[in-house]
């Protein structure tokens, strides 16, 4: 056999490298899944991540277009284009501080639900610990809650104060 079948990168005249087919459908593919997630985002999140203007308009297109239909498949090849003349080191950051904030939230939304957790079946112990944390609550509505969560749980009825002591710990400790 006389080719030449080694995985050693190789140049054109320039100095340029030069990428196998199968490098440029991974590369095109990996930016196709970076254009699925960009439709992904909702308006408020895409305003969010810097990019050019043509493909923020190809995303809001890919989400007026129904997904089951062959044209969003179209759409997305399209937002893979655009991405590979852009820069996508800025979109990337743009994404993975979204990510951030998202994880950010959801861990401040676990915190809560904990505290309140904590609050209904531990009683006044877990409030003075969270009002030496937080000063700025309540003692007497947190108690107050706490005690009809607790009643509500003991009489099987939904727990409507339980709710109500996440929602004030919601309103009142920043994440």
């Amino acid at each position: 056999m006389n080719a030449d079948y080694t995985n050693e990168p190789t140049f054109d005249e320039n100095g340029d490298l030069i990428k196998s087919k199968t490098q440029l459908k991974l590369e095109a593919e990996v930016l196709k899944k970076l254009g699925a997630e960009l439709v992904e985002l909702s308006n408020a999140q895409l305003a969010e991540v810097p990019m050019l203007e043509e493909l923020r308009e190809a995303i809001q297109l890919a989400n007026r277009i129904n997904k089951k239909k062959d044209g969003y498949r179209r759409q997305l090849q399209l937002i893979g284009k655009i991405l590979r003349r852009s820069d996508i080191e800025h979109i990337e950051d743009g994404l993975h501080k979204l990510r951030a904030h998202h994880l950010r939230s959801n861990n401040h939304f676990h915190e809560l639900e904990q505290l309140r957790d904590d609050i209904v079946t531990q009683g006044d112990s877990a409030i003075q610990t969270l009002l030496d944390k937080y000063p700025n609550l309540d003692r007497q509505k947190l108690r107050q809650l706490q005690r009809q969560a607790v009643k509500q749980k003991e009489t099987e009825k939904p727990p409507k104060s339980a709710r109500e002591i996440f929602q004030y710990l919601k309103q009142n400790i920043e994440e």
